[in-house]
């Protein structure tokens, strides 16, 4: 190996984590896919290794100033490594959980919108809708003299607007000043006649200025009355023009008068338009000022933009009537209202009174209460007093009170503004839920902001269009000559930002989707189309997976992305498991032959046509066909039985009714965006939760669900994390150390020193080594080098204190069983059955090479889910159980995918019902039941589009799933009959 090739990134003695020792040549500025099986050490390869060397590279050449604010970076475990470009890593891990964070601010794309619309954005009266414009002397009077000669119109100075009084010093001083009419409540008069007004009553007073016939010498007298009118009316000047029916306006003031609903008569001879004018933005007719253009008046994250009733957010906490009462069947003495106990004297005293003002019994059913009864219950009596005597629990007398009720609802509020205490807030927090800001309307910006347009768009309308009909509006909007030199730079930074997030599979989502609700798949994209955008070179870019979540039908825009990324002059490194892709890369690495201890070796690192014939490659044999999974030669049909969920309308569903067949491997599928998760574990997990394990989730909307007898448990195994700290490892997860440290003590010699179960744990005081506080390692800082990480000298790495130690079972200690392999473990605990049987699961998952020890940080995505699965099989199965899983092959090799089917089949032949979001077409094949969703995503999706087998969906024209399922079965039959000519 030459490691001063200067066309390859060369690793020389890699050992980080479960790497033995390997050497690899990588060539730089290709498109690279490391492949292998799901914990075989792809991860510690590209990740660990290549990447953190590269960035600690980087870090090391800053000043030791600058690298202080920048925390440390390890050196990883390896001897050398040559040929390093900086690197730039794209993983699926989010940080976005604000929910101030959008795809448009995440993107940036929504700063520019932000400058977009300060620069070129037309300003309305947040009350009238008027147009608003700030404008100079000299460019009103251009306006004026642009339009046609001849036009005969009148200068009016608007002095006071809808003011009760007399006004008459306003009238005496316009006559001082020298004008002589004035238009006072819509009518003309003379200033000379005697004018007497009701001071009781609101009024507008405009002085008539100047009246001007345009002509080509008539600028300097138009200046001058224009200027005069402004003074007069504090900046605000009206020009009531007279159009003739003759004139070639007459048409286009028609329909302006149209759109503002001004009532005039089409068959007189001439009409008038008042056109506004300001100085200032400010609304003539409201009187509403709108604040000077900036970008910071756009952003939901300024106090200066923000909508100030909800800050930004677009949702307030409020209370929710369903959840203050829940069972309108019951009365109040039955607690049927659940913040208000019926046994405290004082709810019920207060109550009595209010039910006896309403003429409604305590002992009746809420739902009986007339319209009128419940409004005076929830809101309140108004300013009318109620009297009641509250009895004193000590006995001692009572307490008369005479005062309005203010509703339950105002009572609440109250209660939770005085509440002492975090515990007393979190107690009434329960009958609260996220509801959308009334002044807003969820649209998070003041309504000044609200009131600016582009394109006769506001700016929140405009991001809540998908990516693909914001591409077509930009394309569509016709602006004049001077917005385009204005805005001809923002718009081709936007345009190109969209083009990049469309390029990558992403044109289904819209830029007000809260960056929390996206997928790790969706959020590494949305990265990955911002490196496209930034143009650098010479880089190496490393992700983690890209395809995650992406159907089919986008995985060659995706590809197209890598690649174009590879001929800018970039290094790319892709963690993947995605045919095409592995078979589109120039070269790859395939690590393996097994996971953990038994893999870390390069089983080969070539092209992927030369990988194919390497005996030695699994991934090589998979991609050749020579290993595949049999599709199914018969489908389950199920038990007969159904559930039903009727009426989903939550977000981009559109009322669509789903029949899920029991006793059936069922797997929902659709194009990114189709409304897959919306479905499932938006509405169908929680609505079905709620009702069999008695729940309290969120369920999103619809209108009936049925069938629901047919089970008796619900598991819903997610993509969260299995923990967040490095104590957390797989044996507390899936709750077999509890039982291990029970075991231990009952040994002889723990009985007889009195040692509980916790004296055998790592986390608390008692049996832990307190040197390092069960740790095993000491964290020494380095000031402005990495962190060193030294083995404790007093436990030497053993977490325990000695006299724990000291117990054994088998003559192996608590430790030592930490150390084991899950396959090791297994075999020691065989005489232990509830012990030995959740070990048999962690390993019938494909994780019997993890040790029991192993810090959860360190588990990849793959081994982390499998990790969650096998706490769910380790739970009794009663034949009746329904399964949900939300795509379970994230970071699965394809054998391990073999070996998760065959799990899901087990559990689909003992009588359990198992629901899946796939996208892998293996998975999808070998499904009884498929349910399309589509056609598009976003907007474009929401409806089923395709029901039944994979060979029925395969027919069905529009079904995307369907196309390449068809093709995927094809593709197997020709290899069976090649199998069977052989």
């Amino acid at each position: 190996m030459n490691v001063f090739d200067g066309d390859k990134i060369c690793i020389q003695g890699a050992r980080e984590h479960n790497l033995k020792n390997i050497s690899v040549e990588i060539p730089r500025n290709k498109l690279v896919a490391v492949s292998g099986l799901s914990g075989s050490g792809k991860s510690s390869l590209a990740f660990d290794t290549l990447f953190a060397e590269g960035q600690r590279r980087y870090m090391e050449s800053l000043s030791s100033y600058a690298r202080q604010f920048l925390g440390r970076m390890d050196k990883p475990d390896v001897d050398l490594i040559t040929g390093l470009s900086p690197a730039i890593s794209i993983e699926q891990k989010t940080t976005h959980k604000n929910p101030r964070s959008t795809v448009g601010t995440v993107t940036e794309i929504y700063d520019y919108y932000r400058l977009l619309f300060s620069r070129i954005g037309k300003a309305h009266c947040p009350e009238c809708g008027r147009e608003i414009k700030e404008q100079s002397v000299d460019q009103i009077v251009d306006t004026i003299l642009s339009w046609n000669e001849g036009t005969k119109l009148t200068l009016i100075a608007p002095v006071i607007r809808g003011k009760k009084g007399e006004h008459q010093k306003i009238i005496d001083d316009a006559k001082k000043s020298g004008f002589v009419r004035a238009r006072i409540d819509g009518l003309m008069v003379e200033l000379e006649d005697s004018i007497k007004l009701d001071k009781q009553k609101k009024h507008t007073i405009e002085i008539v200025v100047d009246r001007i016939v345009l002509k080509k010498d008539i600028r300097k007298r138009l200046a001058d009355s224009v200027e005069t009118a402004l003074k007069s009316s504090a900046g605000i000047v009206i020009a009531l023009r007279r159009v003739n029916k003759g004139d070639e306006a007459y048409e286009e003031v028609c329909k302006t008068l149209d759109l503002k609903g001004t009532q005039y008569d089409r068959n007189a001879d001439y009409i008038e338009e008042e056109v506004f004018f300001s100085q200032k933005n400010a609304c003539p007719d409201c009187g509403i000022s709108v604040p000077e253009l900036q970008p910071r008046l756009f952003s939901f994250n300024n106090p200066f933009g923000a909508c100030p009733d909800c800050t930004g957010l677009g949702e307030k906490m409020e209370f929710d009537r369903d959840l203050i009462m829940p069972d309108s069947s019951l009365s109040f003495n039955e607690n049927g209202i659940v913040p208000f106990n019926p046994d405290s004297a004082w709810n019920e005293s207060m109550f009595g009174a209010v039910f006896k003002d309403m003429g409604f019994d305590m002992k009746a059913p809420l739902k009986e209460m007339n319209k009128k009864q419940s409004d005076i219950l929830w809101n309140g009596t108004g300013e009318r007093s109620l009297k009641w005597i509250y009895k004193k629990q000590s006995g001692e007398g009572t307490s008369t009170y005479n005062r309005p009720w203010v509703g339950i609802y105002s009572e609440l509020r109250r209660r939770y503004a005085e509440a002492w205490g975090d515990s007393a807030r979190e107690n009434l927090e329960k009958y609260m839920s996220h509801k959308e800001c009334k002044s807003c309307c969820g649209k998070r910006l003041r309504k000044e902001a609200l009131g600016v347009t582009v394109g006769g768009v506001n700016i929140w309308d405009l991001t809540e269009l998908s990516v693909s009909d914001t591409i077509e509006f930009f394309e569509k909007l016709k602006l004049t000559e001077t917005e385009k030199k204005i805005a001809s730079q923002v718009l081709k930074e936007i345009t190109s930002r969209l083009s990049f997030l469309k390029n990558v599979g992403l044109d289904y989502l819209t830029l007000q989707r809260s960056a929390a609700t996206l997928s790790g798949g969706e959020a590494q994209r949305i990265r990955l189309s911002t490196q496209i955008g930034s143009g650098l070179t010479g880089v190496m870019y490393i992700l983690d997976e890209p395809s995650i979540g992406l159907h089919q039908r986008d995985n060659q825009r995706l590809i197209d992305s890598l690649l174009y990324l590879r001929d800018l002059g970039n290094t790319v490194i892709v963690v993947e498991h995605d045919e095409q892709t592995l078979l589109t890369a120039d070269w790859l690495v395939d690590i393996g032959p097994g996971a953990g201890v038994h893999g870390g070796t390069v089983m080969a690192s070539d092209t992927p046509e030369n990988v194919m014939k390497n005996p030695n490659s699994i991934t090589g044999k998979y991609l050749a066909g020579l290993i595949r999974m049999p599709v199914p030669k018969k489908r389950r049909t199920g038990n007969g039985n159904f559930i039903s969920i009727q009426g989903v309308t939550e977000h981009n569903l559109k009322n669509i009714t789903c029949d899920i067949p029991l006793g059936t491997f069922t797997c929902i599928t659709g194009v990114s965006g189709s409304g897959k998760s919306t479905l499932l574990n938006d509405v169908f997990f929680p609505a079905a939760s709620n009702k069999i394990m008695k729940s309290e989730l969120p369920a999103g909307e619809f209108k009936k669900i049925t069938g629901l007898e047919n089970i008796d448990k619900i598991i819903n195994i997610d993509q969260s994390p299995i923990g967040r700290t490095p104590r957390s490892n797989p044996v507390t997860y899936i709750g077999v150390f509890d039982k291990i440290r029970e075991l231990y003590s009952c040994m002889p010699e723990a009985k007889a020193m009195g040692y509980k179960p916790g004296r055998f744990s790592f986390n608390v005081k008692g049996g832990r080594c307190e040197n390092c506080q069960g740790a095993g390692t000491i964290t020494i800082e380095m000031n402005f080098l990495p962190d060193v990480f030294i083995q404790c000298d007093v436990c030497h790495g053993k977490r325990f204190n000695r006299e724990t130690l000291e117990v054994l079972y088998k003559g192996k200690s608590i430790s030592d069983v930490l150390e084991m392999t899950v396959e090791d473990a297994a075999d020691f605990f065989a005489g232990i059955p509830h012990i030995q049987k959740k070990l048999e699961t962690l390993k019938n998952v494909g994780l019997g090479y993890i040790t029991l020890g192993q810090n959860a940080l360190t588990l990849s995505g793959g081994e982390a889910q499998r990790v969650k699965l096998a706490a769910e099989l380790a739970r009794p199965s009663t034949g009746k159980t329904l399964y949900i899983l939300d795509e379970p092959t994230t970071g699965l090799h394809f054998v391990d995918v073999m070996n998760l089917m065959q799990i899901i089949h087990a559990l689909v032949e003992k009588g359990n019902s198992v629901v899946m979001i796939e996208h892998n077409l293996d998975v999808i094949c070998q499904a009884d039941h498929i349910i399309d969703l589509g056609p598009e995503g976003g907007a474009g999706g929401g409806k089923i589009i395709a029901t039944g087998t994979p060979e029925e969906v395969a027919k069905i024209k529009g079904s995307y799933t369907g196309k390449y399922v068809g093709e995927m079965l094809e593709r197997e039959k020709q290899r069976d009959n090649l199998s069977s000519e052989k």
